[in-house]
């Protein structure tokens, strides 16, 4: 008895769910100046993301080719996933110092989880997260990006 009784109960819960998701239909369905759904791609040109839509991370260079990249290591020690590698140098100054020099920083879209730990405790502030979502590839080789443009130097100024 109580089983019957347990199944009548689910069909009623199931019922009753049906009916809550047809009242949100029903009401869009009367009301079409709300417009819930976004017609992606067709309104790709006026897409706007909101402010704290997180696509990827990058990398800001200036108009001389210069970032704010030391090369420390501390977003690639907080990524919990691995998606940053750090590839740096030691280069002697003319004063006989050793500085490290970022030769590559690479980061790995494709394995990225977006929790955004590598912008928040970089200490110079070199990467931020872009609002770029369109990363559909057909080779996951292309999901691989190195940050640090060819030719670019550590910006003037910057403590290390």
């Amino acid at each position: 008895m109580k089983s019957i009784i347990n199944y009548f109960k689910e069909i009623f819960g199931a019922i009753l769910g049906l009916l809550k998701g047809m009242k949100v239909t029903g009401y869009y369905f009367v009301h079409p100046g709300q417009i819930v759904t976004e017609q992606y791609p067709e309104n790709r040109d006026t897409l706007k993301m909101f402010d704290r839509f997180k696509g990827e991370v990058v990398m800001p260079h200036n108009e001389n080719n210069e970032h704010q990249c030391t090369a420390c290591g501390i977003c690639e020690m907080n990524c919990p996933n691995g998606s940053i590698e750090i590839i740096s140098e030691m280069q002697v100054l003319p004063d006989g110092k050793k500085k490290k020099v970022l030769s590559k920083h690479i980061y790995h879209l494709g394995m990225c989880t977006f929790c955004n730990l590598c912008v928040k405790t970089c200490p110079s502030n070199a990467i931020i997260m872009d609002q770029t979502f369109e990363h559909a590839v057909f080779d996951r080789a292309k999901l691989t990006k190195v940050l640090n443009q060819p030719g670019s130097v550590l910006k003037k100024g910057v403590v290390e």
